[in-house]
């Protein structure tokens, strides 16, 4: 069956290549046509408060975001004629300003001065915009487009949907640029390790196909992140590589057995199937692990990364044979010399210290496992991107004028009396760090009736079931003094209605701390424990999985522990995702040299040479392989302006290099040094434990005899 699949492939390879190209022009479609999320917040689980709370905003008052317009140096009249443009922008509910309360005829001087503080503060003004749908959709992000237009240069849009628009604009404008810079840094790899300077176009052009068809099909998941867009292109180039470097290799050898190039390609597919079908196991376990997070962005990027190393395996057994058959003659025409010098010598020097290199990385593993555990992530994605774009701006601009960082929204029971309505007000105004607290009860002074208010200044606050209550914070979100403020407002809430709310940016970031700590948790053992019995049943072994995956882990403790050593802060998401990734991915290389060790050591070669052999065989493989995964990140780690897609870029790319590095210099003395319980706690070593057991009867007998 195995033969006939192959034998398939080279018979039809000219349909399979027309067929797939065929297959471009809907996924093509799909692709343009599958929407992207720029709201990380989102993400969170829906069961939760602060989603609820944003459902309730939506359903009751026909809102889920608000931005606040800075005005500046702009006369009290030219501020009321653009808050009446600004109201009749799309998808603008309300602009709230002082003179939405009452005419701006009346004297300034008899408001109440909350009322008039709350707006104006060093020759600028503040104007709430109330959009008609949530934070991050399309009709939103729209309207801030908008409003800038409206506006001009003399006002500032801050706030969450402001930065979600600005995230996208950036993101539109580099993520085409990130697939070029991997195509081009992979190409570099590829003509400095290959034997030719046509394979690495088609090695792109096979894997092209299935970044495409993989895109494409993330139609059917209705939408995906603005980081798993991103990431998915250049990622899949870097995890799926591998395969056709395999199908190459494999069908090179093949053509030193035969002069029919057909037949040579009917073998080496079936052997890649065998082979590659394992070594993705393991990825896409890894990619299945991030889907147990409850922030389901991990969902998000682990399906479509999961689907895309699938679509990697496919085209490598379909489309790059067909390509290679098809351009044969200009294979052989672009052929040159292997430009990677010999690593014998260095490699030889490894396996000879290998206790020494044992000591060393003992020595390594506390303050790897250290550096790791403390490691600064950050959790405002304020700070993931460039601080001169328009958004950032605002937000400094909107703390330095008005003393205030971000809004909160409380929403109670309408049943909620008045009197408890101002005696909550009254309590949050005392929490530390609050700036102000508006309410429809605590907006209005004595001279000012309630019911002198209109009514379209009544629905901001008040819904069919619930009251709102503004909080007005001066503290940075995802700060510790905003956390504890957090749970002082929610314990004020709370004691006036159980079933009370705190929805706003400052909440939701808090639940995220809360969740991403326990996912950490929940998909490190996932991924470890899913690759552990993974390469178990592969090597049907107790032992040397263990050794592997130990080995893959400290190459993540280095590299998630750099960034300890240098004070640099991670995005909250790569702590999460990055020792998944690696493990995953780079578990393959481990596995390569122990299935050689394995090999060779049932072969009936001494522990010390069947290392070597593994060791010295499977090096350019590895080498290759984990360049080429630096390459497709390395680049775009580099460029990107998007901190949360330039640190998990450079992370990936660190991590391929640690775990290549690990996998050379520390696997080979594992290996000698476990030798005897490898031999002991895996099948298949039967023979090899009689031999063993017999040389060291005939050295006893040996000794006995010399006495």
């Amino acid at each position: 069956m195995k033969h006939s699949f192959g034998s398939k492939v080279v018979k039809f390879r000219v349909p399979i290549f027309i067929i797939c190209l065929l297959l471009l022009i809907p996924s093509a479609i799909g692709y343009f046509n599958t929407r992207v999320n720029y709201d990380i917040l989102s993400y969170l689980p829906k069961d939760i408060d602060t989603m609820k709370g944003q459902d309730i905003l939506v359903d009751q008052f026909g809102t889920g975001a608000f931005s606040l317009v800075i005005v500046n140096d702009m006369e009290d009249k030219d501020v009321a004629t653009l808050r009446n443009k600004l109201e009749k922008v799309e998808h603008v509910n309300k602009v709230l300003w002082y003179d939405s309360f009452m005419d701006i005829s009346i004297p300034t001087s008899i408001l109440p001065e909350k009322v008039y503080n709350e707006f104006n503060a060093k020759g600028s003004t503040l104007m709430a915009v109330i959009f008609d749908d949530t934070t991050s959709a399309d009709a939103t992000m729209e309207a801030i487009t908008n409003i800038k237009e409206v506006s001009g240069k003399q006002c500032m849009v801050s706030g969450m949907s402001a930065v979600v628009t600005d995230i996208k604009d950036l993101s539109e404008r580099e993520t085409p640029i990130y697939v070029l810079i991997a195509v081009l840094c992979s190409l570099a790899v590829l003509f400095l390790t290959m034997d030719s300077f046509l394979v690495p176009i088609l090695f792109l052009v096979s894997i092209g196909f299935a970044i495409i068809f993989n895109l494409g099909t993330n139609f059917f998941l209705g939408e995906i992140s603005y980081i798993t867009k991103a990431l998915a292109a250049v990622l899949q180039l870097g995890v799926t590589m591998d395969y056709s470097i395999f199908l190459w290799h494999s069908f090179q050898e093949e053509q030193q057995k035969t002069d029919d190039d057909k037949e040579a390609m009917k073998h080496a597919i079936n052997n890649t199937i065998v082979s590659v079908t394992g070594s993705s196991i393991t990825t896409v376990a890894g990619f299945v692990a991030l889907c147990f997070m409850s922030f389901t962005l991990g969902m998000d990027l682990g399906v479509v990364m999961a689907k895309g190393v699938i679509f990697g395996v496919l085209c490598c057994v379909t489309v790059l044979p067909s390509l290679i058959l098809i351009f044969d003659k200009a294979l052989k025409k672009m052929q040159h010399k292997k430009l990677m010098p010999s690593l014998d010598r260095p490699m030889r020097f490894v396996n000879k210290h290998y206790v020494i290199i044992a000591l060393i990385f003992l020595a390594l593993i506390v303050p790897a496992y250290y550096a790791n555990s403390h490691t600064d992530v950050y959790y405002n994605l304020d700070e993931s991107i460039p601080q001169d774009l328009a958004s950032i701006q605002a937000n400094d601009a909107l703390r330095e004028k008005f003393n205030m960082n971000c809004v909160d929204m409380v929403l109670m029971d309408k049943k909620t009396s008045d009197k408890d309505m101002l005696q909550m007000c009254d309590q949050m105004k005392k929490i530390k760090g609050v700036k102000s607290v508006a309410g429809l009860e605590t907006v209005v002074g004595p001279i000012i009736p309630l019911t002198m208010l209109p009514d379209s200044i009544k629905e901001v606050f008040q819904s069919k079931d619930y009251k709102m209550v503004l909080v007005l914070s001066e503290y940075k979100v995802a700060s510790e003094d905003a956390n504890q403020q957090i749970i002082a407002l929610k314990n004020s809430i709370k004691h006036y209605d159980k079933k009370g709310m705190l929805v706003g940016e400052a909440p939701c970031t808090k639940d995220l701390i809360n969740i991403t700590d326990k996912d950490f948790k929940v998909v490190s053992a996932v991924s470890i424990v899913a690759i552990f019995f993974i390469i178990a049943l592969v090597f049907q072994s107790i032992s040397l999985p263990v050794i592997l995956v130990s080995a893959i882990q400290f190459a993540i403790w280095v590299n998630m522990g750099i960034p300890y050593f240098t004070h640099t802060e991670i995005p909250f998401i790569a702590s999460v995702v990055i020792g998944t990734i690696q493990l995953g991915a780079t578990v393959d290389y481990a596995i390569l040299m122990t299935t050689r060790y394995r090999k060779e050591r049932i072969l009936g070669n001494p522990k010390k040479e069947a290392v070597s052999i593994a060791h010295l065989s499977s090096t350019e493989s590895i080498i290759v392989s984990a360049f080429s995964f630096f390459a497709a990140t390395f680049g775009v780690g580099l460029f990107s302006d998007i901190d949360m897609i330039s640190s998990l870029c450079t992370l990936m790319a660190r991590g391929a290099l640690i775990s290549m590095f690990v996998v050379l210099l520390i696997l080979p003395s594992l290996l000698i040094i476990f030798d005897p319980i490898v031999i002991r706690s895996s099948l298949g070593f039967k023979q090899v434990r009689l031999r063993e057991k017999k040389l060291k009867t005939n050295a006893h007998t040996h000794q006995s005899e010399m006495k």
